[in-house]
């Protein structure tokens, strides 16, 4: 049995009740959706600034409320065992663009979140970090312990984030750990507005018989992680035994780099098996996006060794499972939309 299996496992013996916050976002959503599965109780709280209230699985005991409340943190802290702290203001680029209100969500809501958590006893804080903490250090793979100069606000609130549950850990003995996600993907990834990760964005582009878009030459290369294996790693962090685990970050991705040219190709191939026509579709490329890295792969081998870390889902395999996921839902739902306009 594997470090994951057996995480499960131990979730399934004994019933406790989870926390998720953005419980109605994309990774959130995964997370609840797949601790119900395991019969735990979960309240989730999410403001809907990002997240979708259909995104919201069944069973959860759902708090609407903004974690730049202290109040509503305390709320949702209320008889929890364990939080799994997924609510931020992503995208780098919307945190060029506004960096207050990055800021008061990542900084300010994460203070308010250990706060509330460590008042209320909880047992166990995980929370997303992100790749962006790597900043301009060009070393590749990205190993936890050296990071560069931050280039956007968002990574610097990240960055702030690490600080913090560290100074929590010197100061109160609460400790935290730290996932930082590589651009991860999968079902109910927002395929629209200006801030869309470029997989949902080039799905719903192809499906939807639009333009997509390639910022930059193509040759930058990312570390694509599909949903399962943030889920995996989330479930192991907040049930890790090992006191050498807590108190720390870790890199969950692949491990491996994929660059926009062949990910493009990768998404046109798969969605061409369902729609032929969409073989065709040249992409356009233009400027790259103010804050992108060019290059990014992360070395996942301290979460193999202390959590047990071992991502089973490739990135063809992902991609197919998230076109699937889109095919199904996002050209119905844009159907239901004409068909009520």
């Amino acid at each position: 049995m594997n470090s994951y299996e057996t995480a499960q496992q131990r979730i399934r013996s004994r019933g406790r009740t989870w926390l998720v916050t953005g419980a109605a976002g994309f990774i959130g959503s995964h997370l609840a959706e797949q601790l119900l599965k395991l019969g735990q109780t979960v309240v989730g709280l999410d403001n809907f600034s990002t997240g979708k209230r259909e995104n919201l699985p069944p069973g959860i005991r759902f708090i609407e409320g903004d974690i730049r409340s202290l109040d509503a943190c305390r709320r949702a802290c209320d008889g929890v065992n364990l939080v799994l702290h997924e609510a931020a203001l992503g995208s780098v680029p919307r945190s060029i663009d506004d960096p207050i209100a990055s800021s008061a969500s990542n900084v300010a809501g994460f203070i308010n979140m250990q706060v509330a958590a460590r008042d209320a006893g909880v047992e166990r804080f995980v929370y997303a970090s992100s790749s962006a903490v790597y900043g301009d250090h060009p070393a590749l793979p990205k190993v936890e312990a050296i990071t560069g100069r931050a280039v956007s606000p968002y990574g610097l609130t990240k960055q702030v984030n690490e600080l913090y549950a560290d100074v929590f850990d010197v100061c109160y003995g609460f400790k935290s750990i730290g996932l930082r996600y590589f651009n991860v993907f999968g079902p109910r990834q927002d395929p629209n507005g200006a801030y869309a990760s470029v997989i949902p964005a080039w799905i719903g582009a192809l499906l939807r018989g639009q333009v997509p878009y390639i910022n930059g030459d193509g040759s930058a290369a990312r570390d694509f992680c599909h949903i399962d294996n943030v889920v995996q790693a989330n479930l192991l962090a907040a049930t890790v035994e090992d006191p050498a685990a807590l108190g720390q970050a870790y890199n969950i991705a692949l491990g491996d780099q994929t660059s926009l040219t062949e990910l493009y190709e990768m998404i046109r191939s798969g969605i061409a098996l369902r729609f032929p026509n969409v073989r065709q579709v040249r992409a356009v490329h233009r400027e790259p996006r103010r804050g992108d890295l060019q290059f990014s792969r992360a070395d996942i081998s301290k979460a193999a060794r202390l959590l047990g870390y071992r991502p089973t889902v490739r990135i063809m395999e992902g991609l197919q499972k998230t076109i699937e996921w889109y095919a199904d839902n996002l050209v119905v739902a844009d159907e239901r939309k004409v068909a009520h306009a």
